[in-house]
Order: structure tokens, then sequence, then C-alpha cells
């Protein structure tokens, strides 16, 4: 995210699996880093500090019921949403789970107040704000509601300013992520971040996730807890597309490829998907919206939304119709360690098993 990750339109015309959710089995105690996820697991209510990354049409109600139902912390990705599209579908999430779950919010959205009102209706504890700074009033708006905002931040003195300005917790987020990426690293970031920041503050790592042994050292590092997108997007709750999962589960790290530039008067910022046809039409789509800049056709308000909304019909087209070609398959650089659909469960025990074995080792 370091800007947006995944985040974008959901699928809130989907009907859910069924009532209630699927119950996880029995989970064995992971007690090293239990003890480190402590902090994080009680500031989101969850059993296990690890955050699904809110992705788009992906981070609907049955993936995010799934994984706060088996322990984790799920977020709806609002994206574009209407306010009423929203309504709808933190509702249709309660239905199927009784345990916290949070929303994504982008602060470009020109409804913004209007859909931290409807988080509020819901009792929603944690608004995660993505996409640049948060507008005037949001934070506070949000905090009012009783609510928890957590916050992206591409460098150390934003994240401060972010805390200073009302934010409870950070998540900081590398360039191997899937979706609009920054340019440094996780484990760079991680260095900078969380000396400076662990020890006061509630901080979550993200992108390029794939293992526990990872989750192990950011935790060690200081870390709350951690966030994950890709790891989840093929899992068996997940209402994807069988052959956006095919996808993933034949690509490898080089496959997730950033986008490049084409003006620099446009403020694109880059995104990593799978490489298909739909990233050449993603460069000639900015080729289109640079030509109109140049004849003065539009504003440059208007040449970012358009670059947006193609993002949200590129990203429907592979994750809900199956366009593997001209779809965009948004994935991070750890898209090589998906190899099988599996239940959201058996993905959080793996994980935190891996995390265990590798604090035993120490």
């Amino acid at each position: 995210m370091a800007r947006l990750g995944f985040t974008g339109v959901s699928a809130p015309y989907l009907l859910p699996l069924g009532a209630g959710g699927t119950n996880p089995p029995a989970m064995t105690t992971y007690s090293k880093t239990d003890a480190l996820m402590r902090r994080g697991a009680q500031f989101l209510g969850s059993k296990h500090a690890i955050l699904c990354g809110a992705m788009s049409w992906v981070s609907e109600r049955n993936l995010v019921s799934a994984i706060s139902n088996a322990g984790g912390f799920g977020v709806i990705a609002c994206g574009a949403m209407t306010p009423e599209l929203l309504d709808n579908e933190i509702a249709e999430t309660k239905k199927l789970t009784d345990k916290p779950f949070g929303v994504n919010l982008i602060t470009m959205h020109p409804q913004i107040m209007d859909l931290i009102d409807v988080c509020a209706k819901h009792g929603v504890g944690h608004v995660v704000l993505a996409g640049g700074l948060p507008p005037k009033g949001s934070v506070e708006k949000i905090k009012e509601a009783g609510a928890k905002v957590i916050c992206f931040a591409p460098t150390l003195a934003l994240a401060k300013k972010l805390l200073r300005s009302g934010a409870d917790a950070m998540v900081i987020e590398g360039m191997e992520a899937g979706g609009h990426i920054g340019p440094v690293a996780t484990s760079v970031l991680a260095q900078e971040f969380l000396p400076e920041l662990a020890e006061d503050h509630v901080v979550f790592v993200a992108g390029g996730i794939g293992r526990g042994e990872a989750i192990a050292g950011y935790l060690e590092m200081g870390a709350a807890g951690v966030q994950l997108g890709t790891r989840f997007a093929c899992a068996t709750e997940s209402i994807a597309h069988p052959d956006f999962k095919k996808a993933f589960f034949r690509a490898g790290a080089r496959d997730a490829i950033a986008s490049v530039q084409v003006d620099p008067r446009l403020p694109v910022i880059p995104v990593r998907a799978l490489k298909n046809k739909g990233t050449e039409l993603f460069t000639a789509k900015q080729r289109e919206v640079a030509g109109l800049l140049d004849s003065e056709g539009i504003e440059m308000a208007e040449a970012q939304l358009q670059i947006e909304h193609y993002w949200a019909g590129a990203l429907r087209r592979a994750v809900i119709d199956g366009d593997i070609e001209n779809g965009s398959l948004m994935a991070g650089q750890s898209v090589g360690m998906v190899k099988k659909e599996e239940p959201v469960a058996d993905i959080i025990a793996e994980l935190m098993a891996e995390s265990e074995a590798a604090l035993s080792r120490r």
C-alpha cells in the first residue's frame, strides 16, 4: 500500500456462502508467537494479530468473515462503494461472524464522511484509512464514534505526524506487496520504523509475507502483528474466479511486476500484478489519458480518476469474470508461495506453526 494495496471495489451483490460462517477446529496454542502478538491481538480484539489486506473484489463478506472466524482480523475493501453498498456489505458480514472485523476506506473517496457514518452505525471497531493523507476531520469523526484508526505511511516522518494527529496504529507496507505499492522494501521499512515507533505504538508489517518465519522475524523486531493479502487471495472462502486462482498457483515471484509510469504529470502509483495483456493495456490507458491532458480535454483530477476507474474495472474482469488475460491480476511477490486452494483456518494455523517453530529454534 504502501498506499492502496489491493484496495478497491468489493463485490456487494454476491450471496454469502451460508449464515454463521465456518467455525475452525480447536487451535493449538503458540505460546512464543502469541506472546509477541499479544499487544496487536488485544488492539484488534482477535486471537491472532494477523490482518488480511483489503483486496479489491476479494475482501468481501465471505473471506472477511472466514478470517475473523479463524482467529485473524478480516477487513472489508470498501473502495468505490457507495454508502448504501457498504451498509449492506457490513450487515451481511455480521451475519457470518460475531468476531471483530474492520473496514478499509480510501481517503480520496468523495463520500468518505458518509462512509464513516455507515461504519459508526454498525459499530465497526476499526477503520483503516488508505490511499493518502486522511481528509480533515476524518480521523476525529471515526474516533468520536468509538472506533480505532489504522493508517498507512510511506515515510517515518509521515507516520509520526499521523500518530500525533490521532491514528491509533500504523501499517508499514513494502514494495513487495500486491496492488498499489511504494518504492521501499518491507525489510528496510521495518528497520527504519520499528526501532522508532514499536515501543510506544502499535505497528503492523506488510508486504511480501508468505510464511511464518518472516512473521517471527518482524515480531522479534517489535511489530505488533502482520498483514497479508496475497496469501489469502486464493483461500477456499475467497470468491475469486477459479481461473484467477490458477494464475496465482502457476506464478512465481518474478511474475509479479510493478507497472511503469508513462507520463510524469500523471501521479500514478505503481501497481504490482502478474504480467499479462492487462499490463500492456494499462500502459496504453496511461498514454490515452496523457493525450487528453495534452489537448486540455480533461483536468488533472479527472485524469487521475480515470486511472483509478480503469483499475476497478480491470480487477473485476480478473477476479469475478476470470479474464486473466485482459484483467488485472494484482499479486505480491509472495505469490510464488501460494500453491493451492486451502481453507483460511488452515492458512492461519500453518503461519502460526511456522512462526512458533522459528521462534523455538532461536
